[in-house]
């Protein structure tokens, strides 16, 4: 098997990057209860929460946003 080096994986074209990339992504994903949500993660959650809370129609429907994006 080799072995590549983190400076190795950078010179690859931009589709095996985005390969390897992906493939690691899914790794992490699989394992959710590895990761542990810090209080600051946390904090900022709850005070997102408050503001949807306190302003319901200030933000946008996930829809929308998409159609925003994709230029629909």
């Amino acid at each position: 098997m080799n072995t590549l080096t983190l400076d190795d994986v950078f010179t690859l074209p931009p589709a095996e990057r985005l390969r390897i990339a992906a493939a690691l992504w899914d790794s992490v994903a699989d394992q959710p209860d590895q990761l542990a949500l810090t209080a600051q993660h946390a904090q900022e959650l709850d005070a997102r929460y408050t503001d949807y809370l306190a302003h319901p129609d200030k933000g946008t429907s996930w829809a929308n946003a998409k159609a925003t994006i994709l230029g629909e």
